[in-house]
């Protein structure tokens, strides 16, 4: 099976974080700064359950679609998950978290777009 695009990987993302209720979502576009990756997803949650519950859907959407996360981080406090695509990191925060370290702020001069958020 082929490996699907970054933009279509966005979209498996946003949907499987909107089917948990994620709020806040957004796209960051990397590519033209030089970063370690091409997007940011950020996505944020009212609880610790529900931030993991963002991130394992994130995981699962994203093997049923022939991609993989190599790497996690966060799982045990669950404030903040990352979940590490290659070429798109997911960031799932705790909205106080979120709010803390204000990634939009920090990546001010990327292009950022608003993803849907099909259950709010």
């Amino acid at each position: 099976m082929k490996e699907i695009s970054a933009e279509e990987k966005i979209e498996v993302i946003a949907n499987a974080a909107s089917a948990k209720k994620a709020q806040g979502l957004i796209a960051i576009d990397l590519r033209k700064l030089g970063s370690i990756s091409d997007h940011f997803i950020i996505a944020s949650g009212e609880s610790t359950v529900q931030i993991e519950a963002i991130a394992d859907n994130i995981e699962s959407e994203l093997l049923s679609h022939n991609c993989r996360v190599l790497h996690k981080e966060g799982k045990g406090e669950a404030l903040w998950i990352l979940l590490d695509c290659g070429d798109i990191v997911v960031h799932v925060f705790y909205k106080d978290t979120r709010a803390f370290y204000n990634l939009e702020k920090l990546w001010y001069d990327a292009p950022q777009k608003k993803l849907n958020e099909k259950n709010q």
